[in-house]
C-alpha cells in the first residue's frame, strides 16, 4: 500500500503541476378470525420487519460520499415508524423492484470486443459524434465521424458496454439502498450478483482500466475522457459496497476482496496512466469529476492521505479556476446544453465537498480570490431551479429537477438561501430520495 500510495501521490503532483501550466408501507390486516393466507401474510410481514430490524444492525456505513450516520438516523426513524420516510422508502422500492427482473450483466456480452481484442476490456462511443457520409461496403462506419455538441447518436447504445454499464451502476445503488432501509435478502443478494459477475468473476469480470472509452470510428481507439463514463457514477457503486458489508446476505468475503483487489488496481490505472493523467489535467466537468473519482476510490481502498490531498487541491485547481466570483461556470455556460452540464458539474463538486468532509477537509467553506465558491455557484440555478427565472442561457431540453439535490446539499451545508429554496424545488421522476442517501446524483440523463 505504501508503494502505491507514493506512486499515486506523485502521480497527481504531476497532473497538478502541468494543470497549472423501508420499510415498505404495510397495510393493516383485519383481526378478526384471520384465515391461513392472511396467517401467512402477517408472518411474512413479520420476517420482513425482523430483517429490516436486522440490516446493518448497529453499524453505520462505512460510505465515502454519504454521511453513513445519516443512513443510520434516518433508519432508526424508519424503524420508529416515521410515515414520511415510508413513503420515500416505497419510492425507492419501487425502483429496486424494476432492477431485481434485470441483469445481472457483462462486459463481455458485445458483439464485437475492443479494439484490444480482449472482450473484457470496456468500450464506449463517443455520444456526440456522427458519420458525415452514407454507410457503403467501402466506408461501414461512414466517416469521417464529426461532432454535434449535446445531440447523441443512438448509435453509441449499441454494440459498446455503455448501457450496461449504466444499469450496473443505477442498480447496484438502488437495491443496496433498499436492502438497507427493508432488510429484504432479495435487495441484497441480486445486487451483490450483479457486482460479482460485472466485476469479479474471472470468467466475466472488467478489467479494470478505460482505454477504449469514447473510442469514435475511423479515429481513436480510446480517449481519456472515456473515464467520464465511470466518474460521473462510480462513487455510487464505492457506496453501495460499503452498505453491503454492513452484513447484507449473498456478499462474501470473497467478494469484498475481490472488489477491493478491483478498485485498487483502477485506482492506480486512474493515476499512472496517459489517458488518467490528461482527464486530472481537464478544465471543466471533467476533470472535477476525475478527482471526485480519485478522492473516493482512495477514500474507499485506505489511502487517505491522497484523498485529503485531492479535496485540499481542489479549491485552487477546481473552484478558483472553473467557477467565477458570480456563480457562473464558463466552461458549461459554453455548451448546448448550459443547464444540464451546470448541473451537472456541481454533482461532482458537492460530492467530492462529501469525501472532503470524510478526512477533514471543508470545500463549501472556500473563498476564491475573486469570490468564487461552491455556494455561489448554486446560488447562481436558484432562480430557474424554484422555476422564479427562466435560465437565460443555451438548453437543448430543460429539466429543473435536475438541480434539486445540489440544492439540497447547499441547504445542508448551511447556505441559507438554498435552504429557503428547498420547498420549491421540483421532484425528480423517481421521486425525492435525499432523506435516505443524502448526497447529489445526476437526476437528469442524457441517455434514453
Amino acid at each position: 500500500m505504501r508503494s502505491r500510495t507514493r506512486r499515486r501521490l506523485g502521480a497527481l503532483l504531476t497532473a497538478s503541476a502541468a494543470l497549472a501550466a423501508v420499510l415498505v408501507p404495510v397495510s393493516s390486516s383485519s383481526a378478526v378470525d384471520p384465515g391461513p393466507a392472511a396467517q401467512a401474510g402477517e408472518a411474512q410481514a413479520g420476517e420482513a420487519q425482523a430483517g429490516a430490524a436486522q440490516a446493518g444492525k448497529g453499524r453505520v456505513p462505512a460510505t465515502v460520499v454519504i454521511d453513513g450516520s445519516r443512513m443510520r438516523q434516518a433508519k432508526a426513524r424508519l424503524d420508529a415508524g416515521d410515515r414520511e420516510l415510508r413513503r420515500t422508502v416505497s419510492q425507492l422500492t419501487a425502483t429496486a423492484d424494476t432492477w431485481l427482473k434485470q441483469g445481472p450483466w457483462t462486459v463481455t456480452d458485445k458483439p464485437k470486443p475492443a479494439p484490444s481484442g480482449d472482450p473484457h476490456d470496456y468500450l464506449s462511443q463517443a455520444p456526440y459524434w456522427w458519420p458525415s457520409q452514407p454507410k457503403t461496403e467501402e466506408n461501414p462506419w461512414g466517416c469521417p465521424y464529426v461532432q454535434r455538441d449535446g445531440e447523441r447518436n443512438p448509435e453509441v447504445d449499441t454494440g459498446t458496454d455503455r448501457p450496461d454499464i449504466g444499469k450496473v451502476f443505477n442498480s447496484t445503488t438502488a437495491l443496496s439502498l433498499a436492502w438497507y432501509y427493508t432488510g429484504e435478502k432479495k435487495y441484497a443478494t441480486h445486487a451483490a450478483d450483479i457486482l460479482r459477475t460485472w466485476f469479479v468473476d474471472p470468467a466475466t469480470r472488467m478489467n479494470p482500466n478505460l482505454n477504449h472509452g469514447q473510442f469514435i470510428p475511423c479515429k481513436y481507439d480510446g480517449r481519456a475522457i472515456g473515464i467520464i463514463d465511470f466518474s460521473q457514477q462510480y462513487t455510487s457503486v464505492l457506496d453501495a459496497l460499503a452498505i453491503l458489508e454492513t452484513g447484507a446476505p449473498g456478499w462474501t468475503k470473497a467478494d469484498r476482496a475481490g472488489m477491493r483487489a478491483w478498485n485498487e488496481d483502477f485506482l492506480d490505472w486512474l493515476v499512472d496512466s496517459p489517458f488518467g493523467k490528461e482527464e486530472s489535467a481537464a478544465e471543466n466537468n471533467h476533470g472535477t469529476f476525475m478527482d471526485m473519482q480519485v478522492a473516493g476510490l482512495a477514500l474507499a481502498t485506505g489511502d487517505r492521505a491522497l484523498a485529503r490531498q485531492v479535496v485540499e487541491e481542489a479549491r485552487a485547481k477546481r473552484v478558483d479556476a472553473q467557477i467565477e466570483g458570480d456563480g457562473t461556470q464558463p466552461q458549461e455556460l459554453a455548451r448546448t446544453r448550459s443547464w444540464h452540464y451546470s448541473t451537472f458539474s456541481l454533482v461532482a463538486y458537492t460530492r467530492l465537498a462529501d469525501i472532503g468532509r470524510h478526512v477533514g477537509v471543508n470545500l463549501w467553506d472556500h473563498r476564491g480570490p475573486e469570490g468564487q465558491s461552491l455556494f455561489k455557484a448554486v446560488e447562481y440555478l436558484l432562480p430557474a431551479a424554484t422555476a422564479s427565472t427562466p435560465w437565460p442561457h443555451p438548453e437543448l431540453e430543460f429539466y429543473r429537477y435536475a438541480a434539486s439535490d445540489i440544492v439540497q446539499a447547499a441547504a445542508d451545508a448551511g447556505n441559507r438561501k438554498a435552504r429557503a429554496a428547498v420547498p420549491r424545488l421540483e421532484e425528480p421522476p423517481l421521486g425525492d430520495l435525499w432523506a435516505l442517501r443524502p448526497a447529489a446524483e445526476q437526476l437528469d440523463s442524457i441517455a434514453p
